[in-house]
């Protein structure tokens, strides 16, 4: 790399770092589109996403395999072209800007150590490229080891490390250069489920540390929530919803968010007595329509949301229990699992709902395959999806 474009790069990383400081959105995506020709012709497979992404976030892509999500994490970094739209980076326009001129770092699934060099020599690769002097790259190498808690494996080779250990290491050398956003693409997916927890404290735990704006893409919506200030929902290359993770589970705004972001009861309009509960636009309080009819499919009439742990299940011979929404059913499976105790109620045919208990209530105890059931619920708790 010549000194001229050395130069320019830290003029960039400079102007980008001034920026964020002054207050602009870390990430701003302005319309971005990107579409592949593949042997079917071409697919869209980012369709005019917008969003922006604030300084210090931990922000989350979520969304099922083929979403989008992966692509749009690439555009940020610079490893694919946009087709339209813009990519600002701490309020400079970088949609034209080449990967190493941009002031990002991406973590892969696949961690991409070099074999050939040691722990030490890995996290230092960043840093030679930018021509750090030798005493200021040691001292950066070993506090990013140490923030990892690897420093006492500076001189081993990446084989002698496990999957938790490397990931480490790839967390190390992407933070060391000093980055201003950090990209995650699904690095936790190859670790086992005790070790994929515990790096998800150590990735927070880093994050506040170093007041990083990372930008993670999952398919795991428990991981997304766990770590996550907010996070955007992606369905077949659009941006669905993005919030916090409180708001999509408790106020998703589709039917694909409610049942991607956790399990979910749609309960027909028509079987509800007694009830209001809340619009998803304005969450005014709204009675439900008499006029629905009561033959109609559940996916063609107006349907309730809620989940299964705010639903209070009521054995049909202690009516006096119920009070406000309610629908009436045969309790036709319960399953134990711990403290917890799922209840299955059959409404009709093609209409059933879940119910998650307390195992030490009086409800999961008295809870009989066969037996009538009243469910139950707080009208706040429940949104009306319309047709």
């Amino acid at each position: 790399m010549s000194e001229k474009g050395t130069a320019t790069n830290g003029d960039v990383a400079g102007s980008l770092t001034e920026l964020a400081r002054e207050g602009a959105g870390a990430v701003v995506l302005e319309g971005v589109s990107k579409s592949f020709r593949g042997p079917n012709g071409v697919k869209r497979v980012v369709d005019e996403l917008s969003l922006s992404i604030r300084p210090g976030e931990f922000f989350s892509l979520l969304g099922p395999s083929g979403c989008g999500k992966t692509t749009t994490l690439r555009m940020i970094a610079g490893l694919e072209r946009v087709d339209t739209g813009r990519i600002l980076l701490s309020g400079v326009d970088a949609t034209n800007l080449a990967a190493h001129a941009r002031n990002v770092n991406t973590v892969f699934q696949n961690y991409a150590l070099f074999p050939h060099l040691n722990v030490f020599d890995n996290v230092a690769y960043g840093l030679r490229r930018q021509h750090v002097h030798k005493e200021e790259l040691r001292k950066r190498v070993l506090e990013a080891l140490a923030l990892v808690h690897m420093d006492a494996f500076a001189m081993h080779r990446s084989q002698q490390l496990s999957g938790g250990q490397q990931q480490r290491i790839a967390l190390a050398r992407a933070i060391v250069t000093r980055p201003t956003v950090l990209l995650l693409d699904e690095p936790l997916a190859a670790l086992d489920l005790k070790l994929r927890e515990s790096m998800q404290e150590e990735l927070k735990r880093l994050q506040r540390e170093l007041q990083l704006t990372f930008v993670f893409v999952t398919h795991d919506q428990a991981e997304a929530f766990a770590m996550s200030d907010r996070v955007a929902v992606m369905e077949g290359g659009a941006l669905v919803q993005v919030g916090s993770p409180e708001e999509l589970y408790l106020r998703p705004s589709t039917r694909f968010v409610t049942t991607f972001v956790g399990r979910a009861n749609f309960i027909p309009a028509s079987l509800v007595e007694g009830a209001t509960t809340a619009r998803p636009d304005d969450m005014a309080s709204r009675q439900l329509s008499e006029t629905a009819d009561p033959n109609a499919s559940l996916g063609a009439e107006p349907s309730i949301f809620v989940r299964p742990e705010r639903l209070r299940l009521v054995i049909a011979s202690a009516p006096g229990a119920v009070k406000g929404p309610s629908v009436r059913g045969v309790i036709v499976d319960r399953t134990f699992s711990g403290g917890l105790t799922t209840v299955r109620v059959k409404l009709r045919e093609d209409a059933e709902v879940s119910v998650t208990c307390d195992s030490a209530s009086t409800e999961a105890r008295d809870a009989r395959v066969g037996d009538a059931a009243v469910v139950t619920w707080e009208p706040g708790d429940a949104t009306l999806l319309d047709r």
